[in-house]
């Protein structure tokens, strides 16, 4: 009988076979994208976050990264717990339903953004996205272009992300891509303080809010194919965690 070793993206069952249905996923599930907390190893707390976000499932997420990839090895489960702890009602709010396509909304955007948890910073930045401010002036020399798991970007939104989370986000943005926990706290920070991502999906807008919130001008006809990516994402993970993407999932 098979006993597992099964490739990426494949769940590892109870009885240890390789597949990816309910059989496979579900109930007892050892390794793999499991659904919710079946299996594998114990989910390191996290509340329900943890509950529906187990150390296999993220693994399977982050699995797929090339091993050339910068981000491989540095997004950590512990990470992304930590960060879902530190804002309350991420994940949290709502029915079971609600709290499940809101974490598969997040990570899919999250998969999107960082090419599959390969890319830490962003790739060929054109700009070092400083904008005149007096409450977030720039530091000469750095460069506030897209890093972590949402791409945080512009000196404003390292400098609120910083004073929220607690590193200095002007003097030194290059923290988060150097600190997996920060790095994964600046996009809870993000999707919860800085923009209509939770509310879109605990209030029913759909995932296509989270592109909006997220990046305003690929809805729309401005670019399709982004769109696509993120969206084929989200309808992936939500398989994956038994739960239906519901309406207005595009933009």
């Amino acid at each position: 009988a098979q006993n597992c070793g099964c490739a990426s993206g494949v769940c590892c069952s109870q009885y240890g076979y390789c597949g990816t249905t309910s059989a496979y996923c579900g109930k007892g599930c050892k390794s793999g994208p499991c659904y919710s907390s079946g299996g594998g190893s114990p989910s390191a707390g996290g509340g329900s976050v943890g509950g529906i976000i187990s150390q296999s499932f993220f693994n399977g997420l982050a699995g797929g990264a090339a091993s050339s990839c910068e981000g491989k090895g540095f997004y950590t489960y512990n990470a992304f717990i930590a960060a879902a702890n530190a804002y309350s009602g991420f994940g949290t709010t709502g029915s079971n339903d609600v709290k499940k396509r809101e974490l598969a909304a997040f990570f899919a955007n999250v998969m999107h953004e960082t090419g599959g948890l390969c890319y830490i910073n962003e790739k060929n930045p054109p700009i070092n996205y400083c904008q005149s401010s007096s409450t977030w002036p720039c530091t000469s020399g750095k460069s506030y272009h897209g890093r972590g798991p949402l791409q945080l970007s512009w000196n404003y939104n390292y400098g609120a992300a910083g004073k929220s989370i607690g590193f200095d986000g002007l003097n030194n943005p290059e923290k988060v891509g150097q600190d997996s926990t920060i790095s994964f706290k600046t996009a809870v920070w993000f999707w919860m303080k800085n923009s209509n991502c939770h509310s879109a999906i605990t209030s029913g807008q759909g995932f296509g809010g989270t592109i909006k919130a997220i990046n305003s001008m690929e809805c729309n006809g401005g670019n399709s194919g982004e769109v696509s990516s993120r969206v084929n994402y989200y309808k992936k993970i939500c398989s994956q965690l038994g739960v239906d993407p519901g309406a207005n999932v595009s933009c």
